[in-house]
């Protein structure tokens, strides 16, 4: 099996992917897509509407038919789909540009920088609240016994 199946299927198992037309276009819609994946041998108006609906987000024909796509994915066929994972994204995209870099390269170069931002922020969240937390669990100190301090009885 192809890695990039097998990532294509840890993301389904992690709910990480949308699968056919309708739950891609709400995850479009939600802004949570990051990469929308097209079969081979989709019917062109399905690539055109797939196309559509990404906007913005990377769209790119798979090298896989719809059932090739469809039994990695525990399916009989898949037509479209779309990762919803920033660092899943990256990982299929530079699969992708492992087999073909003029075709899938600038898609792959794009993800990884987003899902490197999207790391960073991450880490940085999670900095701020070990902060907070810390700070928070700071016992209350008694001011020290000596002089000019509270005398002992």
């Amino acid at each position: 099996m192809d890695s990039v199946l097998h990532l294509l299927g840890l993301a389904r198992k992690g709910g990480n992917l949308a699968l056919g037309e309708e739950p891609v276009k709400e995850a479009c819609a939600r802004k949570t897509a990051r990469l929308v994946l097209v079969a081979c041998d989709a019917a062109e108006n399905t690539a055109q509407q797939a196309a559509r609906l990404a906007g913005a987000i990377p769209c790119l024909e798979a090298p896989w038919t719809k059932e090739e796509l469809g039994s990695a994915l525990g399916r009989s066929s898949c037509a479209v789909l779309a990762l919803t994972d920033a660092g899943l994204a990256g990982a299929v995209a530079g699969g992708l540009a492992r087999r073909d870099e003029a075709r899938y390269g600038p898609a792959a170069a794009l993800l990884r920088e987003k899902a490197r931002r999207t790391l960073k922020r991450k880490k940085a969240k999670q900095e701020r609240e070990k902060a907070r937390q810390k700070a928070a669990r700071r016992p209350w100190a008694a001011p020290p016994k000596g002089p000019g301090g509270p005398k002992a009885p």
